[in-house]
């Protein structure tokens, strides 16, 4: 064998020690250097921040403190704006009284129900008044019924300084007077209906049955005549309301009356006479000194305000188990108690510890924990849920004993004892049980039911609205027909949700002509447009799943006033309450800065729009965010502005037009803030991913809303603004407070 070949090393050449010590060497220098250039970049980008937050803060001061220079002549042309304020309160006040000589000149006969003397003589002379015709009552039932709705009017619409708590007093009383008096006469005409049931004898059954009605009242009576088992149940074809009677009180003497008022005169007063928050107007110069110290003061005054209504006394209570007004005039106290001068503000801000009432101060949150809550569930809570469609009066009657013909004689025998209830079930038998009564109502088609309404019984024991004693309900949304069960006879109401339409999805306030405009809300349910011109405003439409509705109450021109009575009457609540915090999550704001900036809104309605941004929830509880957008030409920039009081902040949306914006003009949109001191424009937008307060560039700060948009507005826009009638700014500023739309939507 040959010698062996030597293996070839397949190991790599070994690193000498010397190597490796360069080679950590020059890998170190290299760390060293990397680190240096770092550390040098970022001392550089720190110089450069520093230097760019040095130049920012140097032009934010030069810009606070061009603000601060010409903030006292910004204040004063604010000022002399809001004097237009004042202007419609002294109209309003010189109104009120033309109207009241405007009556006494009429001499029509109708009596002026301001007047004691007047309006007692009236319901006199009608107590007094034999004719107990069902027709003649209806009739005469709407002029009580215009009577009420005077009174309701004042009370909902003169100021406090105007009206004394003795005449509060004296219209609460004459309401709930007229409102018994009214019943009592349609008991009357019941009754004297009852006494005749043969002149009414169905051809078919025998049974007498009748149907009458007019715009307030649908009167539906029977009478079992013949007292057979198989017509123990019927249905009034004329008005869609049917009952089905247990077997019992078909072999009876009885008589059932369905009388449906399309008003509620059942419920507390209070709920009929909510006013809305109202403020005076300050003076511009006095709300820069003040306004922090303001704030404290009209919470303390929203905690008091809110104080839920107590319960009557016995002594409190009317005769038939309404209650009186003079337990009301404790509940009407509501937001509208905040109203205060300038004056009175200023000496409780001098007394006040203003910090201590900064850390003490309740937030609405813990007012509501000390409020009485409701621990009966079958008790309906009148704050969340509110009769609609007006109150269903649902009796059994025991029949009066009938004419009789012997000969050529009419024989009657006569009992005066009234209109006699038929007890059921049995008052000796109460342990018993004992069929129900089967009730089939027809909704009203000139109400909105959003959800199946909630069917109540009034209990004039508590004085309340009570869910037991109904049960098997079926509603029928299509036919609008609801049938459920009664373990006896009741006087029912359907109830809804009174903040089923808040918060809204989105607002649009715009210009729509000289003193003309647009304020559009669009909730979950439907679309509200409300039309502005002049002293008055109109309900222009309600789109309800692409259709319009309530054409029965759209096109009239009304009050602001009117306005809130007749969609509440139709079930479209876009009107917070007091207490409609507790039920909504609401965007919180402080409230003077929510409505200093209504009214400043108001005063340039005439030319510029406003409408909803998503980053008024965002913002925060200190300012006010809303977006803005120029339109055509003639059109200013938009501009925005934010409002900040020292706890609370509210954002509004706003967008900015002139008296030539048309419906497809509005493009781009900016964003602005205020706080109430300050206004500015935002850089972002509607699209941004994260809200941020930076500043526009080339734009400054202003001291009102109204100075913050001149920057960007033409002269005609301006102009428009300065020659806007107070009576238009007013109804303006009333529909704003009273949809409250920074903190409900």
């Amino acid at each position: 064998m040959g010698p062996k070949k030597k293996k070839k090393s397949s190991g790599k050449k070994k690193v000498s020690k010397a190597e490796q010590l360069r080679l950590q060497k020059e890998e170190e220098e290299r760390r060293l250097k990397e680190e240096e250039e770092a550390q040098f970049q970022a001392q550089q980008e720190a110089a450069a921040r520093l230097e760019k937050e040095r130049i920012e803060q140097e032009q934010m001061e030069k810009l606070e403190a061009k603000d601060q220079e010409r903030r006292e002549s910004e204040l004063g042309e604010l000022h002399s704006l809001e004097q237009k304020f004042l202007s419609a309160e002294q109209w309003k006040t010189d109104y009120r009284a033309y109207g009241k000589w405007e009556h006494y000149l009429s001499c029509d006969g109708s009596p002026d129900p301001t007047v004691l003397q007047e309006i007692n003589t009236f319901m006199s002379l009608w107590r007094e008044d034999q004719n107990e015709d069902i027709q003649l009552v209806m009739e005469k039932g709407e002029q009580v019924l215009n009577l009420i709705e005077k009174l309701q009017f004042l009370l909902l619409d003169t100021p406090p300084s105007e009206i004394t708590e003795k005449e509060t007093v004296q219209y609460q009383e004459s309401i709930l007077e007229l409102q018994n008096l009214l019943h009592q006469k349609y008991n009357g005409a019941t009754e004297h209906l009852l006494k005749t049931a043969n002149m009414y004898e169905d051809s078919e059954t025998g049974n007498m049955q009748a149907v009458i009605k007019d715009k307030n009242v649908t009167f539906c009576i029977w009478a079992n005549l013949k007292k057979k088992v198989r017509l123990k149940n019927h249905m009034f074809c004329d008005a869609q309301h049917g009952f089905d009677l247990p077997k019992s009180l078909a072999m009876s003497s009885v008589a059932v009356r369905i009388l449906h008022t399309h008003y509620d005169h059942v419920s507390p007063l209070w709920l009929q006479c909510q006013s809305v928050p109202r403020l005076e107007v300050l003076d511009s110069k006095e709300l820069t000194q003040h306004s922090k110290d303001n704030v404290e003061e009209l919470e303390e005054e929203e905690k008091k305000a809110r104080e839920e209504p107590s319960m009557p006394t016995e002594e409190e209570m009317c005769s038939d188990g309404r209650k009186s007004a003079v337990s009301f005039k404790e509940t009407s106290n509501s937001i509208a108690d905040i109203n205060e001068t300038e004056e009175e503000i200023e000496k409780k801000s001098e007394i006040l510890d203003v910090p201590s009432q900064v850390q003490h101060l309740l937030t609405q949150e813990e007012i509501n924990e000390k409020d009485e809550s409701i621990t009966d569930e079958n008790i309906v809570d009148l704050q969340q849920f509110v009769p609609v469609g007006g109150v269903y009066h649902i009796d059994a009657l025991q029949l009066p004993p009938q004419v009789k013909q012997i000969k050529d004689w009419s024989m009657v025998e006569v009992l005066n004892v009234g209109l006699q209830v038929y007890p059921y079930p049995p008052e000796e038998a109460e342990d018993a049980t004992h069929p129900p009564i089967q009730i089939t109502l027809r909704l009203s088609d000139n109400v909105m039911y959003f959800e199946d309404p909630v069917i109540a019984r009034w209990d004039p024991a508590g004085q309340q609205w009570r869910t037991d004693g109904i049960s098997n309900i079926t509603y029928e949304r299509q036919a609008k027909s609801i049938t459920f069960e009664m373990r006896a006879f009741y006087t029912i109401a359907l109830l809804q949700d009174a903040h089923l339409n808040m918060p809204y999805q989105a607002w649009e306030l715009r210009p729509t002509g000289t003193d003309e405009a647009l304020l559009i809300v669009t909730t979950v349910f439907a679309t509200i447009q409300i039309q502005i011109k002049g002293n008055q405003c109109m309900l222009s439409s309600v789109v309800v799943e692409e259709k319009d509705v309530l054409s029965h109450v759209t096109g009239k021109w009304i009050s602001p006033v009117d306005l809130r009575a007749v969609l509440k009457k139709a079930g479209v609540n876009i009107f917070p309450g007091a207490y409609s915090h507790k039920y909504v999550s609401v965007n919180k704001k402080a409230p003077l800065a929510e409505v200093r900036t209504y009214q400043q809104m108001a005063l340039v309605a005439s030319a510029f729009a406003f409408a909803w941004s998503k980053w008024n929830l965002e913002a925060g509880q200190e300012q006010v965010v809303f977006k803005e957008s120029g339109a055509a030409a003639g059109v200013a920039k938009p501009c925005i502005l934010q409002r900040q009081t020292r706890w609370k902040i509210l954002v509004l949306t706003q967008y900015l037009v002139s008296e030539h914006l048309k419906a497809d003009s509005v493009k781009d949109w900016s964003l602005y803030m205020f706080n109430g001191q300050k206004a500015q424009k935002l850089k972002i937008t509607e699209t941004s991913e994260a809200f941020s307060e930076e500043l526009e560039e080339d734009s400054e700060f202003h001291s009102t809303l109204y100075h913050m948009l001149k920057d960007f507005a033409s002269k005609e826009a301006i102009d428009k603004v300065e020659t806007a009638s107070f009576l238009f700014i007013d109804v303006v500023y009333q529909l704003l407070l009273a949809t409250r739309v920074l903190t409900y939507s």
